[in-house]
């Protein structure tokens, strides 16, 4: 089945999922619960909002928000009215979103009021309250951005509540709202999912409604997902994962999403008991704490039957004790990045366990995948395929950098391929590492920590960590005079950048090691850890 042949679109999907699965549960959300029908007229309502608010194809509308049944309804509610989706990370601080939000020029922001402690709306007013006030909307620093919409039942003044932007569409008439949808084209923009490069900036990376359609299609049947299946999503819906490999995957089987939208095993593991959970993908850190959790055996845990995972090294361990002590069916390792839909490679059913662990499976249906290196050594590896980007958004050079004129996309990372086309990733050209499923990218942190007033030159390289796979240490070289201590430096930049970026580990050092072009030997770095 060709998912882009089928649905068309992402609204062409939403609506086909209202009608097939009717009555079946759509989404649970503690004691809400709405079924597949009650979904698609909640996202058509939702569509029929942004039209009314001036939201038209092509539009970029963000969405600033922890895992909800209100994310899932006002982003499909957008894409349905035409809109280019950014979703912004959850981690995000003021500043970052705001950058993100103005290299998109969005029109419409959602947000969530408050979120682990941390007013959204505070943070923004903060970063974006200021500047040259040519805008309609209530962030002066944020002149294309004309409407915020706070997730809640309370708002500031010039922002709207949910319930009132909702009610502002009740006019438009059903035909407009389905009329607009089926406008929508499969070569148009479904989403830009920025991502950070080794420069630090952020390019997003643009992808188009048959591209995603297709990719989750085939993810979904190299999975398995069934109508009968029941999804707790954990990973976070402005990640790929969370978003198309999780809302997505739902419509096209008529699975149940079970939204989370903060990760703790106690939680994780009432809500696999409670709601008899059968898929649980997310990052092995995820899985490595359920299975250690002191409760465990307090829960039921016996519907799992499918879970994939990615981002970070399987030890085999895992992949046996998810088969052994939980009795899981089946376990799939996979592999992919923004810039290739989120999707490169994957296991198959039926995989041995060492493959399954020591690999990120092989190239998906569609798509090519080549090492640049000869046969059985590490080089880097690129994929061709439906599923590359059209580019990064509004940025050629940066495209031109990663895409080659016969269409291979450059990914950055390292690899090996075995005979039978398995991959398996060694390392990362871009100096990337992944805390509990996040990319950090060393550029960018080396970036904000330079900053420091104390801070004379800085690197950062990641770290095994046992609960989070990888997490960053820095090496500072202090300017002079200055009395600087780790535990200060991390304090500082808690407050400056995303949790997940931040260095857990200090270590001052006189000097960097340098080449003689001036770069910093980083393998030199990770020999002294």
């Amino acid at each position: 089945m060709r998912g882009d042949v089928e649905w068309g679109s992402i609204p062409g999907l939403v609506r086909s999922a209202a009608e097939r699965y009717g009555d079946a549960e759509a989404v649970v959300e503690g004691r809400t619960r709405i079924s597949y029908a009650e979904l698609g007229a909640r996202v058509e309502r939702a569509a029929a909002a942004c039209l009314a608010n001036g939201v038209s194809p092509g539009d970029r509308v963000a969405i600033w928000a922890p895992n909800s049944l209100d994310w899932i309804v006002s982003a499909l509610g957008a894409v349905s009215a035409g809109a280019v989706l950014v979703p912004l990370n959850t981690r995000f601080k003021g500043t970052e979103a705001a950058d993100v939000l103005q290299r998109s020029r969005a029109r419409l922001l959602f947000v969530t009021g408050t979120f682990l402690g941390t007013s959204y709306v505070a943070s923004l007013r903060r970063a974006a309250g200021e500047g040259p006030g040519n805008g309609r909307g209530p962030l002066p620093g944020l002149p294309s951005l004309e409407q915020v919409v706070v997730l809640s039942d309370d708002a500031p003044a010039d922002f709207r509540t949910w319930k009132d932007f909702l009610a502002s569409g009740d006019t438009v008439r059903e035909s407009a709202v389905r009329s607009r949808a089926s406008q929508v084209d499969p070569s148009w923009p479904s989403d830009i999912i920025f991502t950070s490069g080794t420069t630090g900036r952020p390019k997003g990376a643009v992808i188009t409604h048959a591209q995603t359609l297709r990719a989750y299609e085939v993810w979904s049947d190299l999975a398995g997902l069934r109508h009968d299946d029941r999804y707790l999503i954990v990973n976070p819906f402005f990640h790929t994962f969370g978003y198309k490999a999780g809302i997505l995957a739902c419509l096209m089987r008529g699975a149940t999403m079970i939204p989370q939208p903060v990760f703790t095993a106690t939680t994780a593991l009432a809500n696999i008991a409670a709601e008899r959970v059968s898929v649980l993908p997310g990052p092995p850190a995820l899985h490595q704490s359920l299975l250690d959790h002191a409760s465990r055996d307090a829960h039921d845990l016996s519907a799992l039957r499918l879970v994939v995972t990615g981002a970070a090294v399987v030890p085999l361990r895992l992949v046996e004790r998810l088969r052994g002590e939980l009795g899981v069916e089946t376990v799939l390792t996979a592999y992919g990045l923004s810039e290739a839909s989120g999707i490169v490679t994957m296991c198959r059913r039926g995989d041995d366990p060492t493959v399954i662990a020591s690999t990120s499976g092989r190239a998906v249906p569609g798509t090519e995948v080549r090492v640049d290196a000869p046969f059985g050594t590490p080089g880097e590896v690129l994929v061709r395929g439906f599923n590359v980007m059209r580019g990064y958004f509004e940025d050629p050079a940066a495209t031109a950098e990663v895409l080659t004129p016969d269409g291979w996309l450059r990914t950055g990372d390292v690899g090996v391929l075995d005979e039978a086309g398995n991959l398996r990733i060694t390392d990362r050209i871009k100096d990337m590492f992944i805390v509990g499923g996040f990319n950090a990218y060393p550029a960018e942190i080396e970036q904000v920590l330079g900053l420091h007033p104390d801070v004379s030159d800085v690197a950062v390289i990641g770290v095994p960590d046992a609960r989070l796979g990888e997490v960053g240490k820095a090496y500072v070289v202090r300017r002079a005079g200055a009395v600087l201590t780790g535990d200060d430096l991390i304090a500082w930049a808690r407050r400056e950048m995303a949790n997940y970026k931040v260095p857990r580990t200090v270590e001052f050092v006189g000097e960097l090691p340098r080449n003689a072009s001036g770069k910093v030997v980083k393998g030199e770095l990770r020999a002294r850890r």
